[in-house]
């Protein structure tokens, strides 16, 4: 397995991005961003980015905040995602650097890119696709549904998909309807997934971290039926 720091600039930030792949497989390959989620690109998002790569993608874990960053608490988290969440055009200040830096990959094939996130970070993959790039799967894990700017879903290109924990107190029915219309009306190739008693980060086995359980929780079940799902879906858009 080849890992590397790439480092690229986005939104004034020096960003450093986790690239693996695995250089024993030959030729272009397809390229997955992944978002990690709003504490910035920690353990959980590299090693989702490293099994990809084993599984013959190039993926790149995204950095968040600059430096690889990790933010200390929710509520640090919260107070700087906020400016983020009421500005569709920052969050794609962050996002389209990111995919630039992988396109200019010689491994990765161009014509095959999808873009994966987390928590906050699979709110930056939908922005990324809301704001036209050339992306075929995007796929958000207990993913942040809204937008400021929802009539841009008309400008997504590629297939999306959603993972949401039935039960998470931060995602909640309204949202997921809205989005729903979102779709709808951007003419969107969509689906969500929907987990029965699983609330929100149930992909990252250290969400008990958060003290939080009835937030936040991990769940061994749903984390293997949403991976599933998305290689399904990568298989279907890529071949």
């Amino acid at each position: 397995m080849h890992i590397e720091t790439v480092e690229y600039q986005a939104d004034g930030l020096a960003m450093q991005g986790h690239l693996a792949f695995d250089p024993g497989h030959t030729g272009k390959r397809p390229g997955v961003l992944v978002f990690p989620e709003v504490f910035g690109l920690g353990e959980h998002a590299k090693s989702r980015a490293e099994r990809l790569a084993g599984l013959g993608y190039v993926a790149m874990g995204c950095d968040l905040w600059g430096g690889q960053t990790i933010l200390s608490g929710l509520e640090q988290a919260m107070s700087m995602m906020g400016p983020l969440r009421e500005s569709p055009a920052k969050i794609r200040a962050r996002t389209d650097p990111a995919l630039a830096a992988l396109l200019a990959r010689p491994e990765v094939d161009p014509t095959k890119i999808a873009a994966i996130g987390y928590c906050f970070g699979g709110t930056m993959a939908l922005e990324l696709a809301r704001g036209g790039a050339d992306v075929g799967a995007v796929v958000g894990f207990h993913s942040g549904l809204g937008t400021k700017a929802p009539e841009d879903a008309k400008n997504i290109k590629g297939k999306v998909l959603v993972c949401i924990g039935a039960d998470d107190p931060g995602i909640d029915p309204a949202q997921r309807a809205a989005f729903e219309e979102e779709m709808r009306q951007g003419g969107v190739n969509w689906q969500m997934s929907l987990y029965g008693g699983v609330v929100h980060s149930f992909t990252n086995p250290d969400a008990y971290k958060l003290g939080r359980p009835q937030f936040a929780a991990y769940s061994p079940q749903a984390d293997a039926r949403s991976w599933s799902e998305m290689i399904s879906l990568f298989n279907e858009v890529f071949g």
